[in-house]
């Protein structure tokens, strides 16, 4: 049975992605001190026990997830981004788009009682369409420590290749037990699922995942956060969230203002910040050279 690494939180991305090419996923041990974990368990706290359970198996009737954490949490923000496991997301997803972006934003509470989760890939969020891309890179932080008792991720190390259909047998399976302020990182091909809670406390992961940017993200981060919060971040969280051209002609927009009194094509920047961008991004020279390119023809 291949066996979960675990490597220090300061190994060098060459390193790491040496692994995560080979098993599709591995631990950070201690990537984050217990009073950072602390912190962001505090914070979190509220809207957590807030939440109410899932409604079917899958999301589990004793699992709590809650989403929209850049808008509600300023911890978030910074470890959304960590330096370190955006150079792994630069490595792995960069040469398969020009500007990746934040997927997804959820704490996940494991209660106890909770049966373990189907064995699943993150990846089916856009059904099974997507063959030959990787299309994300995941994150689970854990605010808790995670033990085999208490619900800690099954992972199917080396299944990054399976068929669909392959059904890991329980051997193949490794449990992702790690010390809270560690971060499991796994591929979104590879199998996993949330381990059955059979402790007497809750089970706590904060999943952060990325993907690349010609996707459809999987938490709706323009609904989570909104302009009137988002122009509020840094202005690489912004773009990272989605407020930024996913490649040079994707995301842009026309703002509904009446005729003759705004420009007509602007990138998703100009929902934070149309003061400076109304001048150079208001004329025709961005639909023309948009139009340009979906032509084919040569961009002035």
């Amino acid at each position: 049975m291949a066996k979960l690494q675990h490597l220090p939180a300061d190994t060098p991305a060459d390193q790491v992605m040496a692994v995560m090419r080979r098993d599709g996923a591995l631990v950070l041990d201690d990537a984050l001190s217990p009073a950072q974990a602390d912190a962001l368990a505090a914070e979190l706290r509220p809207y957590v026990e807030a939440t109410e359970p899932g409604r079917d198996v899958f999301s589990g009737f004793k699992t709590t997830r809650t989403g929209a954490l850049v808008a509600r949490s300023p911890k978030i923000r910074d470890l959304i981004l960590d330096a370190r496991i955006r150079a792994l997301c630069d490595a792995f997803l960069l040469p398969y788009c020009q500007r990746y972006q934040l997927h997804l934003t959820q704490l996940i509470r494991i209660m106890p009682g909770q049966p373990a989760q189907a064995i699943h890939r993150d990846r089916w969020a856009w059904g099974k369409h997507l063959q030959d891309v990787e299309p994300q890179l995941n994150t689970i932080w854990a605010l808790t420590d995670f033990t085999r008792e208490n619900g800690a991720t099954q992972v199917v190390p080396q299944s990054v290749t399976w068929p669909d259909e392959r059904v890991a047998e329980p051997h193949e399976i490794d449990r992702a037990e790690m010390r809270r302020g560690s971060v499991l990182v796994y591929t979104g091909s590879v199998f996993h699922g949330g381990g059955a809670n059979e402790s007497g406390a809750d089970r706590w992961g904060l999943n952060i995942t990325y993907a690349l940017g010609w996707l459809r993200q999987e938490e709706n981060q323009y609904l989570a956060c909104p302009p009137e919060i988002a122009r509020t971040l840094d202005p690489e969280l912004q773009g990272l969230i989605g407020y930024a051209m996913g490649s040079y002609a994707l995301g842009y927009y026309t703002p509904p203002l009446p005729a003759g009194e705004g420009p007509e094509v602007v990138p998703p920047e100009y929902a934070l910040r149309p003061e400076d961008l109304g001048s150079s991004m208001g004329s025709n020279e961005l639909l023309a050279s948009i139009t340009a390119e979906i032509r084919g023809e040569p961009v002035a």
